[in-house]
């Protein structure tokens, strides 16, 4: 089934990028796609979604250095080698759950941020001449 499927969508792209009318078209469409994606708009919501990018999901590598940091450290500390595992699995797990909650602390913030976003669209009066009877 998945080799019919290859198929189909194989020959569809081949007609797309194949006859002059498949190019036609996709000229077309990517005209069209060109022309919404450089909106005024659009833009703003691209520039704040590479801000939150930035700034949010930062947080998790940071927070995972710093575990593999202290991880390192418990292991490399004086003692016996069963010492040393003791500390490194102890401190493994106290990182584990830090780096769950930055995890967590990312995701909401991300999630946060969308639906922000979409209130802040959905809030928008229509545009003049734009529907909204």
């Amino acid at each position: 089934m998945r080799g019919k499927a290859g198929l189909v969508v194989g020959l569809a792209v081949g007609y797309v990028l194949g006859t002059r009318a498949g190019r036609e078209r996709y000229e077309q469409i990517k005209t069209q796609w060109l022309k919404v994606w450089n909106l005024d708009p659009v833009q703003e919501q691209v520039g704040k979604v590479k801000d939150f990018a930035k700034s949010s999901a930062m947080a998790l590598p940071s927070t995972l250095w710093d575990s593999a940091v202290k991880v390192t450290k418990a292991a490399t500390t004086k003692g016996t080698p069963g010492e040393r595992l003791d500390a490194a699995l102890d401190t493994g797990k106290e990182q584990a759950d830090d780096v769950g909650r930055a995890a967590k602390t990312t995701a909401k913030a991300a999630k946060d941020a969308v639906e922000d976003l979409i209130d802040e669209k959905t809030d928008d009066p229509p545009a003049a001449g734009r529907g909204g009877a």
